[in-house]
Protein backbone atom coordinates (compact mmCIF):
# COMPACT_ATOMS: atom_id res chain seq x y z
CA UNK A 1 0.00 0.00 0.00
CA UNK A 2 0.97 3.66 -0.28
CA UNK A 3 1.90 5.80 2.67
CA UNK A 4 -1.16 7.85 3.73
CA UNK A 5 -1.06 11.53 4.69
CA UNK A 6 -2.51 10.79 8.13
CA UNK A 7 -3.23 7.67 10.14
CA UNK A 8 -4.76 7.11 13.55
CA UNK A 9 -2.23 4.47 14.63
CA UNK A 10 1.19 4.03 13.04
CA UNK A 11 3.12 0.90 13.98
CA UNK A 12 6.85 0.91 13.21
CA UNK A 13 8.00 -2.64 12.54
CA UNK A 14 6.28 -5.74 11.15
CA UNK A 15 7.80 -8.53 13.21
CA UNK A 16 6.19 -10.50 16.03
CA UNK A 17 5.48 -7.31 18.01
CA UNK A 18 3.99 -5.14 15.28
CA UNK A 19 1.96 -7.92 13.69
CA UNK A 20 0.67 -9.07 17.07
CA UNK A 21 -0.52 -5.59 17.99
CA UNK A 22 -2.10 -5.00 14.59
CA UNK A 23 -3.94 -8.30 14.85
CA UNK A 24 -5.27 -7.32 18.27
CA UNK A 25 -6.48 -3.94 17.03
CA UNK A 26 -8.07 -5.48 13.95
CA UNK A 27 -10.19 -7.77 16.09
CA UNK A 28 -12.27 -4.71 16.93
CA UNK A 29 -12.93 -1.35 15.27
CA UNK A 30 -9.70 0.13 16.68
CA UNK A 31 -7.97 -1.44 13.70
CA UNK A 32 -9.95 0.55 11.15
CA UNK A 33 -7.16 3.10 10.73
CA UNK A 34 -3.89 1.27 11.36
CA UNK A 35 -0.79 1.28 9.16
CA UNK A 36 2.51 -0.54 9.67
CA UNK A 37 5.78 0.65 8.16
CA UNK A 38 8.59 -1.84 7.70
CA UNK A 39 12.15 -0.99 6.66
CA UNK A 40 12.65 -4.41 5.09
CA UNK A 41 11.35 -5.80 1.83
CA UNK A 42 8.99 -8.15 3.64
CA UNK A 43 7.40 -8.67 7.01
CA UNK A 44 8.93 -10.96 9.64
CA UNK A 45 11.48 -8.86 11.50
CA UNK A 46 14.31 -10.86 13.02
CA UNK A 47 12.90 -14.09 11.54
CA UNK A 48 13.14 -12.59 8.08
CA UNK A 49 16.68 -11.28 8.56
CA UNK A 50 18.38 -14.09 10.44
CA UNK A 51 18.87 -16.77 7.81
CA UNK A 52 22.18 -18.19 9.00
CA UNK A 53 22.62 -21.98 8.81
CA UNK A 54 20.87 -23.77 11.64
CA UNK A 55 18.84 -20.74 12.76
CA UNK A 56 16.07 -21.89 15.10
CA UNK A 57 14.11 -20.75 18.14
CA UNK A 58 15.31 -21.76 21.61
CA UNK A 59 11.81 -21.60 23.09
CA UNK A 60 9.36 -24.43 22.25
CA UNK A 61 7.12 -23.33 19.42
CA UNK A 62 4.04 -24.43 21.35
CA UNK A 63 4.68 -21.26 23.37
CA UNK A 64 6.67 -19.19 20.87
CA UNK A 65 3.61 -18.45 18.74
CA UNK A 66 0.51 -16.30 19.01
CA UNK A 67 -2.20 -17.59 21.32
CA UNK A 68 -4.81 -16.42 18.78
CA UNK A 69 -3.13 -18.19 15.86
CA UNK A 70 -2.17 -21.78 16.77
CA UNK A 71 -0.55 -23.87 14.06
CA UNK A 72 -0.55 -27.63 13.68
CA UNK A 73 2.13 -27.50 10.98
CA UNK A 74 5.32 -27.20 13.04
CA UNK A 75 7.84 -29.90 12.14
CA UNK A 76 9.81 -29.73 15.41
CA UNK A 77 9.20 -28.77 19.00
CA UNK A 78 11.83 -26.04 18.47
CA UNK A 79 10.92 -24.48 15.13
CA UNK A 80 13.45 -23.51 12.48
CA UNK A 81 13.69 -20.03 11.00
CA UNK A 82 12.00 -20.77 7.66
CA UNK A 83 8.94 -22.15 9.44
CA UNK A 84 8.63 -19.21 11.83
CA UNK A 85 9.01 -16.78 8.93
CA UNK A 86 6.30 -18.63 6.96
CA UNK A 87 4.08 -18.65 10.05
CA UNK A 88 4.30 -14.86 10.44
CA UNK A 89 3.50 -14.35 6.76
CA UNK A 90 0.47 -16.62 7.05
CA UNK A 91 -0.79 -14.75 10.12
CA UNK A 92 -0.40 -11.46 8.25
CA UNK A 93 -2.29 -12.82 5.26
CA UNK A 94 -5.09 -14.52 7.19
CA UNK A 95 -5.73 -11.46 9.37
CA UNK A 96 -5.55 -8.92 6.55
CA UNK A 97 -2.54 -7.18 8.06
CA UNK A 98 -0.40 -7.52 4.94
CA UNK A 99 -2.65 -5.02 3.13
CA UNK A 100 -1.79 -2.43 5.77
CA UNK A 101 2.01 -2.70 5.58
CA UNK A 102 4.22 -0.24 3.71
CA UNK A 103 7.43 -2.12 2.91
CA UNK A 104 10.90 -0.69 2.30
CA UNK A 105 9.80 2.23 4.47
CA UNK A 106 12.19 3.20 7.26
CA UNK A 107 11.38 5.61 10.06
CA UNK A 108 13.73 8.60 9.87
CA UNK A 109 12.15 11.00 12.38
CA UNK A 110 9.06 11.32 14.54
CA UNK A 111 8.41 14.66 16.29
CA UNK A 112 5.57 15.25 18.73
CA UNK A 113 3.41 18.30 18.05
CA UNK A 114 1.94 19.21 21.43
CA UNK A 115 -0.39 21.85 20.04
CA UNK A 116 -2.10 19.53 17.58
CA UNK A 117 -1.48 16.34 19.58
CA UNK A 118 -0.05 14.42 16.63
CA UNK A 119 3.25 12.89 15.60
CA UNK A 120 4.92 14.39 12.52
CA UNK A 121 6.63 11.40 10.97
CA UNK A 122 9.29 11.39 8.27
CA UNK A 123 10.07 8.12 6.53
CA UNK A 124 12.36 7.08 3.72
CA UNK A 125 9.43 7.22 1.28
CA UNK A 126 7.55 10.29 2.50
CA UNK A 127 5.94 12.00 5.48
CA UNK A 128 2.67 11.69 7.37
CA UNK A 129 1.03 12.50 10.69
CA UNK A 130 -0.16 9.98 13.25
CA UNK A 131 -2.17 10.32 16.43
CA UNK A 132 -0.62 7.20 17.95
CA UNK A 133 2.94 6.04 17.36
CA UNK A 134 4.01 2.51 18.29
CA UNK A 135 7.69 1.54 18.20
CA UNK A 136 7.67 -2.20 17.55
CA UNK A 137 11.19 -2.48 16.16
CA UNK A 138 12.36 -5.21 18.52
CA UNK A 139 15.29 -5.42 20.89
CA UNK A 140 17.30 -7.79 18.69
CA UNK A 141 16.90 -6.14 15.31
CA UNK A 142 20.06 -4.11 14.76
CA UNK A 143 23.30 -6.12 14.57
CA UNK A 144 26.26 -4.97 16.62
CA UNK A 145 29.69 -5.26 14.99
CA UNK A 146 32.59 -4.15 17.22
CA UNK A 147 34.98 -1.70 15.62
CA UNK A 148 38.16 -3.72 15.98
CA UNK A 149 41.41 -1.94 15.05
CA UNK A 150 42.51 -2.87 11.55
CA UNK A 151 39.15 -4.22 10.43
CA UNK A 152 39.09 -1.95 7.38
CA UNK A 153 42.35 -3.42 6.05
CA UNK A 154 41.23 -7.05 6.14
CA UNK A 155 41.50 -8.51 2.63
CA UNK A 156 39.02 -11.33 3.16
CA UNK A 157 35.25 -11.44 3.62
CA UNK A 158 33.37 -10.25 6.71
CA UNK A 159 29.72 -10.33 7.70
CA UNK A 160 27.47 -10.52 10.75
CA UNK A 161 25.49 -13.66 11.46
CA UNK A 162 22.28 -11.59 11.27
CA UNK A 163 23.12 -10.53 7.71
CA UNK A 164 24.50 -13.84 6.47
CA UNK A 165 26.27 -13.71 3.11
CA UNK A 166 24.79 -16.72 1.33
CA UNK A 167 26.68 -15.92 -1.87
CA UNK A 168 30.01 -16.42 -0.13
CA UNK A 169 31.27 -20.01 -0.30
CA UNK A 170 32.96 -21.17 2.91
CA UNK A 171 34.26 -24.40 1.39
CA UNK A 172 37.95 -24.94 2.12
CA UNK A 173 38.18 -21.58 3.89
CA UNK A 174 39.76 -20.69 7.22
CA UNK A 175 36.96 -19.07 9.17
CA UNK A 176 37.10 -16.95 12.31
CA UNK A 177 33.89 -16.80 14.35
CA UNK A 178 33.77 -13.91 16.82
CA UNK A 179 31.43 -14.68 19.69
CA UNK A 180 29.97 -17.74 21.38
CA UNK A 181 26.37 -16.74 21.96
CA UNK A 182 23.02 -18.09 20.84
CA UNK A 183 23.69 -17.59 17.11
CA UNK A 184 27.19 -19.08 17.07
CA UNK A 185 26.10 -22.27 18.81
CA UNK A 186 23.64 -22.84 15.98
CA UNK A 187 25.64 -22.00 12.87
CA UNK A 188 29.14 -23.21 13.79
CA UNK A 189 28.15 -26.90 13.79
CA UNK A 190 26.54 -26.30 10.39
CA UNK A 191 29.63 -24.86 8.66
CA UNK A 192 32.47 -26.98 10.05
CA UNK A 193 32.12 -29.80 7.54
CA UNK A 194 32.67 -27.48 4.57
CA UNK A 195 35.25 -25.08 6.02
CA UNK A 196 38.91 -26.05 6.11
CA UNK A 197 39.24 -24.81 9.69
CA UNK A 198 37.10 -22.80 12.08
CA UNK A 199 38.57 -20.76 14.92
CA UNK A 200 36.09 -19.60 17.53
CA UNK A 201 36.98 -16.54 19.61
CA UNK A 202 35.43 -16.56 23.06
CA UNK A 203 35.45 -13.81 25.67
CA UNK A 204 33.57 -15.75 28.34
CA UNK A 205 32.10 -19.25 28.17
CA UNK A 206 28.38 -19.87 28.50
CA UNK A 207 26.44 -22.59 30.22
CA UNK A 208 25.13 -25.06 27.65
CA UNK A 209 22.36 -27.58 28.27
CA UNK A 210 20.84 -30.15 25.90
CA UNK A 211 18.05 -29.02 23.61
CA UNK A 212 15.16 -31.45 23.96
CA UNK A 213 14.13 -31.11 20.36
CA UNK A 214 12.12 -33.74 18.56
CA UNK A 215 10.30 -34.14 15.27
CA UNK A 216 6.53 -33.88 15.48
CA UNK A 217 4.84 -36.88 13.92
CA UNK A 218 2.08 -36.65 11.35
CA UNK A 219 -0.26 -38.25 13.89
CA UNK A 220 0.50 -35.52 16.42
CA UNK A 221 -0.03 -32.79 13.82
CA UNK A 222 -3.36 -34.36 12.84
CA UNK A 223 -4.39 -34.46 16.49
CA UNK A 224 -3.54 -30.78 16.92
CA UNK A 225 -5.49 -29.86 13.78
CA UNK A 226 -8.61 -31.87 14.66
CA UNK A 227 -8.63 -31.28 18.43
CA UNK A 228 -7.02 -27.84 19.01
CA UNK A 229 -7.55 -28.20 22.76
CA UNK A 230 -4.73 -30.76 22.86
CA UNK A 231 -2.24 -28.27 21.48
CA UNK A 232 -3.56 -25.65 23.88
CA UNK A 233 -2.95 -28.09 26.74
CA UNK A 234 0.63 -28.68 25.58
CA UNK A 235 1.11 -24.90 25.47
CA UNK A 236 -0.08 -24.72 29.05
CA UNK A 237 2.31 -27.43 30.19
CA UNK A 238 5.26 -25.76 28.46
CA UNK A 239 4.27 -22.41 29.95
CA UNK A 240 4.06 -23.89 33.45
CA UNK A 241 7.46 -25.55 33.20
CA UNK A 242 9.03 -22.34 31.91
CA UNK A 243 7.55 -20.37 34.81
CA UNK A 244 9.15 -22.82 37.23
CA UNK A 245 12.47 -22.17 35.49
CA UNK A 246 11.81 -18.44 35.82
CA UNK A 247 11.11 -18.89 39.52
CA UNK A 248 14.54 -20.48 39.94
CA UNK A 249 16.20 -17.55 38.21
CA UNK A 250 14.31 -14.79 39.99
CA UNK A 251 13.06 -16.11 43.33
CA UNK A 252 14.85 -19.32 44.29
CA UNK A 253 18.37 -18.95 42.92
CA UNK A 254 19.56 -21.49 45.47
CA UNK A 255 18.27 -24.29 43.18
CA UNK A 256 20.37 -23.19 40.19
CA UNK A 257 23.39 -25.38 41.11
CA UNK A 258 21.21 -28.35 40.13
CA UNK A 259 21.00 -26.93 36.61
CA UNK A 260 24.77 -26.43 36.63
CA UNK A 261 25.21 -30.14 37.31
CA UNK A 262 23.17 -30.92 34.20
CA UNK A 263 25.32 -28.53 32.14
CA UNK A 264 28.57 -29.94 33.51
CA UNK A 265 27.48 -33.49 32.76
CA UNK A 266 26.59 -32.43 29.22
CA UNK A 267 30.05 -30.86 28.87
CA UNK A 268 31.81 -34.01 30.13
CA UNK A 269 29.91 -36.21 27.70
CA UNK A 270 30.72 -34.07 24.68
CA UNK A 271 34.25 -32.80 25.37
CA UNK A 272 36.99 -35.28 26.22
CA UNK A 273 39.90 -32.84 26.42
CA UNK A 274 40.15 -31.63 30.07
CA UNK A 275 41.86 -28.38 29.09
CA UNK A 276 39.10 -27.56 26.61
CA UNK A 277 36.51 -28.40 29.25
CA UNK A 278 38.20 -25.93 31.58
CA UNK A 279 37.99 -23.20 28.94
CA UNK A 280 34.31 -23.96 28.41
CA UNK A 281 33.33 -23.95 32.09
CA UNK A 282 31.85 -20.61 33.25
CA UNK A 283 32.80 -19.09 36.59
CA UNK A 284 29.38 -17.50 37.14
CA UNK A 285 25.98 -18.83 38.18
CA UNK A 286 23.98 -20.52 35.47
CA UNK A 287 21.26 -18.24 34.13
CA UNK A 288 23.21 -15.04 34.78
CA UNK A 289 23.81 -14.91 31.04
CA UNK A 290 21.50 -16.52 28.54
CA UNK A 291 21.62 -20.31 28.83
CA UNK A 292 22.38 -21.91 25.49
CA UNK A 293 20.54 -24.95 24.17
CA UNK A 294 22.52 -27.22 21.89
CA UNK A 295 23.16 -30.91 21.32
CA UNK A 296 26.18 -30.44 19.04
CA UNK A 297 27.97 -27.15 19.91
CA UNK A 298 30.29 -28.61 22.54
CA UNK A 299 31.24 -31.71 20.57
CA UNK A 300 31.93 -29.48 17.55
CA UNK A 301 34.50 -27.50 19.56
CA UNK A 302 36.24 -30.80 20.35
CA UNK A 303 36.93 -31.51 16.67
CA UNK A 304 40.52 -31.34 15.37
CA UNK A 305 39.53 -28.87 12.63
CA UNK A 306 38.02 -26.45 15.16
CA UNK A 307 39.96 -24.25 17.54
CA UNK A 308 38.79 -22.31 20.58
CA UNK A 309 40.60 -19.13 21.57
CA UNK A 310 39.53 -17.99 25.03
CA UNK A 311 41.49 -14.73 25.11
CA UNK A 312 39.10 -12.96 22.76
CA UNK A 313 39.92 -10.84 19.71
CA UNK A 314 41.80 -7.54 19.93
CA UNK A 315 42.59 -6.53 16.35
CA UNK A 316 42.45 -7.45 12.67
CA UNK A 317 45.26 -7.57 10.13
CA UNK A 318 45.26 -7.77 6.36
CA UNK A 319 45.26 -11.56 6.39
CA UNK A 320 44.00 -12.52 9.81
CA UNK A 321 43.04 -11.67 13.37
CA UNK A 322 45.04 -11.17 16.55
CA UNK A 323 43.86 -12.70 19.83
CA UNK A 324 44.23 -11.39 23.36
CA UNK A 325 47.60 -13.14 23.76
CA UNK A 326 49.04 -11.38 20.72
CA UNK A 327 48.90 -14.44 18.46
CA UNK A 328 47.88 -13.82 14.85
CA UNK A 329 45.59 -16.34 13.17
CA UNK A 330 45.47 -16.32 9.38
CA UNK A 331 41.86 -16.51 8.16
CA UNK A 332 39.92 -15.98 4.95
CA UNK A 333 36.54 -15.04 6.41
CA UNK A 334 35.40 -13.37 9.63
CA UNK A 335 31.87 -13.99 10.88
CA UNK A 336 30.68 -11.75 13.68
CA UNK A 337 28.29 -13.41 16.11
CA UNK A 338 28.42 -10.37 18.36
CA UNK A 339 24.75 -9.79 19.04
CA UNK A 340 22.61 -6.69 18.90
CA UNK A 341 21.97 -3.34 20.62
CA UNK A 342 19.08 -3.94 23.06
CA UNK A 343 20.03 -1.17 25.51
CA UNK A 344 20.65 1.40 22.77
CA UNK A 345 17.90 0.87 20.18
CA UNK A 346 18.48 2.99 17.06
CA UNK A 347 14.79 3.93 16.84
CA UNK A 348 15.23 5.98 20.04
CA UNK A 349 17.41 8.45 18.11
CA UNK A 350 14.56 9.18 15.69
CA UNK A 351 11.79 9.99 18.20
CA UNK A 352 11.45 13.46 19.80
CA UNK A 353 8.99 14.20 22.58
CA UNK A 354 7.43 17.29 24.17
CA UNK A 355 10.75 18.96 24.96
CA UNK A 356 12.24 18.28 21.54
CA UNK A 357 14.72 15.88 23.09
CA UNK A 358 15.20 12.50 21.46
CA UNK A 359 14.21 9.39 23.33
CA UNK A 360 17.84 8.26 23.19
CA UNK A 361 19.01 11.50 24.78
CA UNK A 362 16.25 11.31 27.36
CA UNK A 363 17.33 7.80 28.30
CA UNK A 364 21.02 8.73 28.31
CA UNK A 365 22.16 5.15 27.56
CA UNK A 366 19.95 3.64 30.27
CA UNK A 367 16.42 2.97 28.96
CA UNK A 368 13.42 2.99 31.25
CA UNK A 369 9.68 3.04 30.72
CA UNK A 370 6.43 2.53 32.57
CA UNK A 371 5.39 -1.10 32.27
CA UNK A 372 7.94 -1.33 29.46
CA UNK A 373 5.40 0.45 27.29
CA UNK A 374 5.14 4.23 27.83
CA UNK A 375 7.63 7.01 28.59
CA UNK A 376 6.86 10.28 30.37
CA UNK A 377 7.32 13.28 28.09
CA UNK A 378 6.48 11.24 24.98
CA UNK A 379 2.68 11.35 24.70
CA UNK A 380 0.82 8.82 22.57
CA UNK A 381 4.00 6.79 22.15
CA UNK A 382 3.84 3.09 22.96
CA UNK A 383 6.78 0.71 23.00
CA UNK A 384 6.64 -2.99 22.25
CA UNK A 385 9.43 -5.12 23.77
CA UNK A 386 10.46 -2.03 25.71
CA UNK A 387 12.83 -1.73 28.68
CA UNK A 388 12.66 -4.51 31.28
CA UNK A 389 10.38 -6.80 29.30
CA UNK A 390 12.94 -9.37 28.17
CA UNK A 391 12.92 -12.90 29.58
CA UNK A 392 15.54 -15.46 30.45
CA UNK A 393 13.19 -18.41 30.61
CA UNK A 394 10.03 -18.06 28.53
CA UNK A 395 8.48 -16.68 25.35
CA UNK A 396 8.64 -12.99 24.55
CA UNK A 397 5.49 -13.48 22.48
CA UNK A 398 3.55 -13.86 25.74
CA UNK A 399 4.90 -10.50 26.90
CA UNK A 400 4.11 -8.87 23.56
CA UNK A 401 0.52 -10.07 23.68
CA UNK A 402 0.23 -8.59 27.17
CA UNK A 403 1.46 -5.24 25.88
CA UNK A 404 -0.90 -5.45 22.91
CA UNK A 405 -3.83 -5.85 25.28
CA UNK A 406 -2.71 -2.83 27.32
CA UNK A 407 -2.29 -0.65 24.22
CA UNK A 408 -5.61 -1.83 22.82
CA UNK A 409 -7.34 -0.85 26.06
CA UNK A 410 -5.63 2.57 26.03
CA UNK A 411 -6.82 3.28 22.49
CA UNK A 412 -10.31 2.09 23.36
CA UNK A 413 -10.48 4.53 26.27
CA UNK A 414 -9.08 7.35 24.15
CA UNK A 415 -11.74 6.76 21.53
CA UNK A 416 -14.67 6.39 23.92
CA UNK A 417 -13.76 9.46 25.97
CA UNK A 418 -12.57 11.70 23.14
CA UNK A 419 -9.03 11.89 24.52
CA UNK A 420 -6.37 13.35 22.23
CA UNK A 421 -3.21 12.62 24.23
CA UNK A 422 -1.99 10.48 27.09
CA UNK A 423 1.28 10.99 28.94
CA UNK A 424 2.32 8.82 31.87
CA UNK A 425 3.11 10.78 35.02
CA UNK A 426 6.85 11.03 35.59
CA UNK A 427 6.53 10.24 39.30
CA UNK A 428 4.58 7.07 38.48
CA UNK A 429 7.24 5.95 36.01
CA UNK A 430 10.04 6.65 38.50
CA UNK A 431 8.36 4.64 41.27
CA UNK A 432 7.64 1.78 38.90
CA UNK A 433 11.26 1.52 37.81
CA UNK A 434 12.54 1.80 41.36
CA UNK A 435 10.43 -1.23 42.19
CA UNK A 436 11.68 -3.10 39.11
CA UNK A 437 15.31 -2.44 39.99
CA UNK A 438 14.69 -3.46 43.60
CA UNK A 439 13.14 -6.76 42.48
CA UNK A 440 16.01 -7.41 40.07
CA UNK A 441 18.54 -7.34 42.90
CA UNK A 442 17.48 -10.79 44.07
CA UNK A 443 17.66 -12.36 40.62
CA UNK A 444 20.47 -14.32 39.02
CA UNK A 445 20.70 -11.69 36.27
CA UNK A 446 21.95 -9.13 38.79
CA UNK A 447 23.79 -11.24 41.34
CA UNK A 448 25.05 -14.13 39.24
CA UNK A 449 28.57 -12.75 38.82
CA UNK A 450 28.67 -12.28 35.06
CA UNK A 451 28.89 -9.46 32.54
CA UNK A 452 25.92 -9.62 30.18
CA UNK A 453 24.01 -7.57 27.63
CA UNK A 454 21.25 -7.22 30.21
CA UNK A 455 23.31 -4.54 31.96
CA UNK A 456 23.51 -1.20 30.20
CA UNK A 457 26.45 1.20 30.07
CA UNK A 458 25.25 2.90 33.26
CA UNK A 459 25.30 -0.34 35.21
CA UNK A 460 21.52 -0.81 35.35
CA UNK A 461 19.68 -3.91 34.28
CA UNK A 462 17.36 -2.20 31.81
CA UNK A 463 16.50 -5.36 29.90
CA UNK A 464 15.12 -8.15 32.10
CA UNK A 465 11.68 -8.61 33.65
CA UNK A 466 12.30 -9.62 37.28
CA UNK A 467 9.53 -12.08 38.07
CA UNK A 468 6.73 -14.27 36.70
CA UNK A 469 5.27 -13.46 33.29
CA UNK A 470 1.72 -13.82 34.58
CA UNK A 471 2.49 -10.94 36.95
CA UNK A 472 3.37 -8.79 33.94
CA UNK A 473 0.16 -9.83 32.21
CA UNK A 474 -1.88 -9.01 35.29
CA UNK A 475 -0.35 -5.54 35.57
CA UNK A 476 -1.11 -4.82 31.92
CA UNK A 477 -4.57 -6.40 31.84
CA UNK A 478 -6.22 -2.97 31.87
CA UNK A 479 -5.09 0.53 30.97
CA UNK A 480 -4.63 2.49 34.22
CA UNK A 481 -5.88 5.87 33.06
CA UNK A 482 -5.42 7.33 36.55
CA UNK A 483 -1.63 7.25 36.11
CA UNK A 484 -1.67 9.39 32.96
CA UNK A 485 -2.05 13.07 32.20
CA UNK A 486 -4.99 13.28 29.82
CA UNK A 487 -6.02 16.17 27.59
CA UNK A 488 -7.92 17.16 24.50
CA UNK A 489 -6.79 19.65 21.86
CA UNK A 490 -8.32 23.08 22.42
CA UNK A 491 -8.30 22.61 26.19
CA UNK A 492 -4.57 22.24 26.73
CA UNK A 493 -4.68 23.63 30.26
CA UNK A 494 -7.54 21.39 31.27
CA UNK A 495 -5.75 18.24 32.37
CA UNK A 496 -8.18 15.63 33.49
CA UNK A 497 -7.37 12.84 35.87
CA UNK A 498 -9.50 9.92 36.88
Amino acid sequence: MKLPEHVETLIVGAGFAGLGLAARLLREDLGADVVLIERGADIGGTWRDNTYPGCACDVPTALYSYSFAPSADWSHTFARQPEIYAYLKKVATDSGIERRVVLNCELEAAVWDDELAVWHVQTSVGSLTAKILVAATGALSTPKTPDFPGLEQFSGTTFHSATWNHEHDLRSERVAVIGTGASAVQFVPEIVDSAAHVTVFQRTPAWVIPRGDRTLSSAQKTLYARIPATQKAIRGVVYGFRELLGAAMSHATWVLPAFEKVAKAHLRRQVKDPELRRKLTPDFTIGCKRMLLSNDWLRTLDRPDVGLVDSGLVSVTEHGVVDGDGVEHEVDTIIFATGFTPTEPPVAHAIRGISGETLASHWNRSPSAYKGTTVSGFPNLFLMYGPNTNLGHSSIVYMLESQAEYINDALRIMKSEGIDSLDVEDSVQVRYNQDIQHDLQRTVWNKGGCSSWYIDSEGRNSVQWPTFTFTFRSRLSRFDRENYAVRTVGRVADVERS
